[in-house]
């Protein structure tokens, strides 16, 4: 079973569909995995860790981490920009340093996810492979 933990009524019903449409808040923007059509997903600020940037699902198997595992290409809105970007999951060292690095970061907000998923492994992690004239690292 997929462990995901739902937002409330006011985030999903009432922030979310705000901030999607506020060019100033940070957002993922993929393609549906079943509807192709382009999603925008507020969420906070990648984490940069040893010169990466990487995007992590505190709340595990979201739609967001769904749509991402079925793309091959992404884009981060962040301070009134979009950057495209490869999503790629990472496993194994490198999700393991992210989480640590996440949960660092983050403090005390994260702890109730971490409650309710207590394995690093149900929180995916995905690196942003940054696209630049056309290419991707």
């Amino acid at each position: 079973m997929t462990t995901y933990i739902r937002p409330g009524f006011l985030i999903t019903r009432v922030a979310n569909p705000v901030m999607s449409r506020v060019d100033s808040f940070p957002a993922l923007i993929v393609p549906g995995r079943r509807s192709g059509r382009s999603l925008t997903v507020p969420m906070g600020e990648p984490l940069d860790v040893g010169g990466r940037r990487y995007l992590v699902s505190g709340r595990g198997e979201t739609h967001w981490v769904r749509n991402l595992r079925a793309s091959r290409r992404a884009e981060f809105r962040l301070h009134h920009r979009r950057s495209a970007f490869r999503p790629t999951e990472v496993f194994g060292i490198e999700h393991d340093l992210v989480i640590d690095a996440y949960r660092r970061k983050l403090g005390h907000r994260v702890d109730p996810y971490f409650e309710v998923i207590p394995e690093r492994s149900g929180h995916p992690v995905f690196r942003m492979d940054m696209e630049a004239a056309g290419k991707v690292d």
